[in-house]
């Protein structure tokens, strides 16, 4: 129901059903909880019979490095792995105490040059190469993502760009760089009209890749 120009969620009456999206006017959903570290936390150990870690996204879930820094903790306590799963927007070195107790990042890098990362994303990238090289430099980068949308910029110089720039971090620590193909489901309709990138294009760009070191590709 609404209230006040908001979606009331009532658990006990929902059904699973997402007419509560469509009837919100900014297509969110309401079905959210506040939890604590402790709490959230005692939901992850029941599971922990089936998993050897956790990773935590957004949203952008590096807003609350607080809360993270305790659920890591946590998390740590039995011998889970954590992750971070980032758009890189907010400096990682600002949180020494949150990075002690994480095992790695899962980073986005939307584009390599600063201007069409602006245009793609309304923001710079400066702090998200800055966050690349700090978690390399200190064996905390675990994976690398491009998302590939031929079109909406120069992906096949993006991704030379980005190769080039991390290679010397490899003989920090090795880590992975996954090449995501655009996919239109789901997004807003200004990017409906971009097309979805060829499996052999796709492969191309992890030659690039390949041709400055890096061994694990992941194409998806």
């Amino acid at each position: 129901s609404m209230v006040q120009g908001s979606v009331l969620y009532d658990a006990e009456k929902c059904v699973q059903c997402d007419t509560c999206i469509h009837v919100c006017p900014h297509d969110s959903s309401p079905r959210t909880q506040k939890l604590t570290p402790e709490e959230t936390y005692a939901r992850v150990k029941k599971q922990i019979p089936f998993i050897r870690g956790i990773s935590v996204s957004g949203g952008e879930c590096m807003l609350w490095p607080d809360f993270l820094t305790e659920l890591f903790r946590l998390a740590r306590a039995d011998g889970l792995t954590t992750l971070i799963d980032s758009n890189g927007t907010i400096p990682f070195w600002e949180y020494p105490a949150l990075m002690e107790v994480t095992d790695g990042v899962m980073l986005d890098i939307k584009a390599f040059d600063c201007e069409e990362h602006r245009a793609v994303t309304g923001a710079p990238n400066d702090v998200v190469l800055a966050n690349a090289a700090y978690l390399a430099e200190n064996a905390k980068l675990y994976e690398v993502r491009a998302v590939i949308v031929p079109g909406l910029y120069d992906t096949r110089k993006s991704i030379q760009d980005m190769g080039r720039f991390l290679a010397p971090y490899l003989s920090v620590h090795k880590f992975r760089i996954k090449v995501i193909a655009y996919r239109p489901m789901g997004v807003r309709r200004e990017y409906a009209v971009y097309e979805v990138p060829d499996q052999a294009y796709l492969e191309s760009l992890a030659d690039i890749l390949k041709g400055y070191g890096f061994e694990e590709i992941i194409i998806i």
